[in-house]
């Protein structure tokens, strides 16, 4: 069992920036591919963007294409979400998860592990 655990989380105004950590303690999951989704009020959970083990291979969400960045630092067993531009339509619970499957995948399914989520707020 690997257990995530995201960090960075916070109160931001509109067009400032935040950025996310996603660890596992005590794990190595650099053979992982890591999704980043989002959870906001009243509303299902969404992926938002993954990368692959090798940081390859990515995915972004068209509503957050070209103001996040998903990068990896394996050496230091971290996977990273800088988000830019804000918008207060961003303002969600946010959860990092690990696959199995080396490779990008946006099915949710494939996602075995998960942090705890940390709270992302973004004020107009």
């Amino acid at each position: 069992q690997v257990q995530l655990v995201e960090s960075g989380g916070g109160l931001v105004q509109a067009g400032g920036s935040l950025r996310l950590s996603c660890a596992a303690p005590g794990r190595t999951f650099n053979t992982y591919t890591v999704g980043w989704f989002r959870q906001p009020p009243g509303k299902e959970r969404e992926l938002v963007a993954a990368i692959s083990w090798s940081g390859g291979g990515t995915y972004y969400a068209d509503s957050v294409k070209g103001r996040f960045t998903n990068s990896r630092d394996n050496a230091k067993n971290t996977v990273y979400l800088q988000m830019n531009s804000l918008k207060p339509e961003d303002t969600a619970v946010y959860y990092c998860a690990g696959s199995v499957y080396g490779s990008v995948v946006t099915d949710t399914r494939r996602y075995s592990y998960w942090g705890q989520g940390t709270q992302v707020t973004v004020s107009s």
